[in-house]
């Protein structure tokens, strides 16, 4: 019994973070079909208001739950994490299937081979439920798509569920089992994380192989809990050579053992210098998660503005002329297939000039200039991961106007270029319900002692930061 008289309830089996799952297959108290009944049940409850997957196969998840049951049972499974159910991001290639990059554009690309993070899950035995659904060409920080329609936030479906990896979040929050792989060039993981109260890396440059590597851009986990981002990197967290721009790293240690800041130098940031203004809420939730650092032993150094304006303008103006391109290429008809908010947000593009769109892609470089400098005297970074929480799940944006400049990913976007590892961790609701996360970032390379340092915030950071995962369907 619980002190207020009740019984607590035991949670689902599609609850189970993947420590718990690994642990039970090994056991045998559990198994992977068991435990994919169980998701799958949830997903058929959920996915007709969520619309967070794009292919799944109920069938197929059944037979790859069958393969792990039948490899824990002779004792030779793949990995540890052999059965957990996990999804990937449909632009994170998978062999035979489409990648439409959540345009509605017709025949879409059909992936001839896995990406590196595909090859990885599937080495583990990690049962694929399914790809997960994004807006057009990821960018937009929503679940708005022309082909996929709306994708919800799985903690509040009235809101949206960020993005760009919009299905990837609202997987992970409404618990379609413990393991999520999403995207991110400029905010794309750590949104939906603080728009739905879930821990969200966006790893250092490279960590993660990608197949089609590009400046910025990088694939990393979103999960309820930190030990799940963990067990996570462990999985995929893996050098491969089809990314031509990743670099060697030493071997990193994947541990859950928390790690308080005492003795290190924490900036704390809360004016990006661009963009739009923090909410007071926010800002106030993300001062009290300062404190705890403080409290802790860390010494709290106040951060001044280190991108300004004319950085991050010149950068989104580079996507938008990068994404005409695409766009110029296009017949009448598929460019009608184009979600209009993206079609006139990319039209801009067309008026820039060749010799500013090439001063605009410098820009990336400026960037990754700036914050390695502002940041380098610093252990970690904290500051809010959006200035704004959550907006309706109907908009694309925060800011509804294309022609305005991406003004919410002050804080995520310079961590991008730099390379540099930041994860979104909840730190706090604000009154009306909705969830704020704190950006922590880190030195490039950092990603385990990252993960060991939100384990310690998530351990002190109080009940009523959390999401009470236990009330939702």
């Amino acid at each position: 019994m619980t002190a207020s008289g009740t019984t607590p309830v035991s949670p689902r089996l599609a609850d189970l973070d993947a420590g718990a799952l690994a642990a039970a297959f090994a056991a045998g108290t559990l198994t992977p079909s068991e435990v994919a009944e169980d998701v799958l049940e949830r997903i058929a409850a959920r996915e007709p208001e969520l619309n967070a997957l794009y292919l799944h196969d109920p069938e197929q998840v059944r037979a790859d739950a069958a393969a792990s049951t039948a490899r824990w049972a002779a004792g030779a499974p793949l990995s540890a994490f052999d059965g957990v159910p996990a999804t990937v991001k449909e632009n994170i290639a998978r062999a035979g299937q489409p990648k439409p990059s959540g345009t509605a554009i017709p025949n879409p690309p059909i992936s001839q081979a896995n990406a590196p993070t595909t090859d990885r899950l599937v080495e583990a035995g990690v049962v694929i439920l399914g790809s997960t659904t994004m807006p057009d060409w990821g960018m937009l920080s929503s679940g708005v798509s022309s082909l996929h329609g709306i994708t919800r936030n799985g903690v509040d479906p009235r809101l949206t569920s960020g993005g760009s990896s919009a299905g990837a979040g609202t997987a992970a929050a409404a618990g379609y089992g413990p393991l999520h792989v999403g995207t991110d060039i400029g905010g794309s993981i750590r949104l939906p994380g603080t728009w739905q109260g879930l821990t969200a890396l966006k790893p250092s440059e490279g960590l993660i192989p990608l197949d089609v590597p590009y400046d910025g851009r990088a694939a990393g986990p979103l999960t309820r809990t930190v030990a799940d981002s963990v067990h996570l990197m462990s999985i995929v967290a893996r050098s491969d050579a089809r990314d031509y721009l990743t670099r060697a790293y030493p071997e990193m240690t994947w541990s859950t053992e928390p790690l308080e800041p005492r003795g290190m130098r924490v900036a704390l940031q809360l004016d990006a210098g661009s963009g739009l203004p923090v909410e007071p809420e926010t800002r106030a939730i993300i001062e009290a998660a300062a404190e705890r650092f403080a409290e802790a032993g860390a010494e709290i150094v106040e951060l001044a503005p280190f991108v300004g304006a004319e950085v991050l303008d010149g950068l989104v103006d580079f996507w938008r002329s990068r994404s005409y391109a695409d766009y110029e290429l296009l017949s009448d008809a598929e460019r009608a297939a184009v979600l209009p908010f993206i079609a006139e947000w990319c039209a801009a593009g067309a008026d820039i000039s060749a010799a500013q769109t090439v001063r605009n892609r410098n820009q990336v470089d400026e960037m990754a200039r700036l914050t390695r400098a502002a940041t380098e005297p610093f252990d970690l970074v904290l500051s809010p991961v959006s200035p704004v929480a959550a907006f309706a799940a109907e908009d694309p944006m925060p800011i509804t106007d294309p022609r305005e400049t991406m003004g919410h990913i002050s804080f995520t976007v310079p961590y991008n270029m730099s390379g540099q590892p930041a994860l979104s961790i909840g730190a706090g609701v604000q009154a009306d319900g909705r969830t704020v996360g704190l950006q922590i970032a880190g030195p490039i390379g950092t990603d385990d002692r990252l993960l060991r340092v939100a384990a310690w915030f998530e351990g002190v950071r109080g009940a009523a930061a959390e999401v009470d995962w236990s009330r939702l369907p």
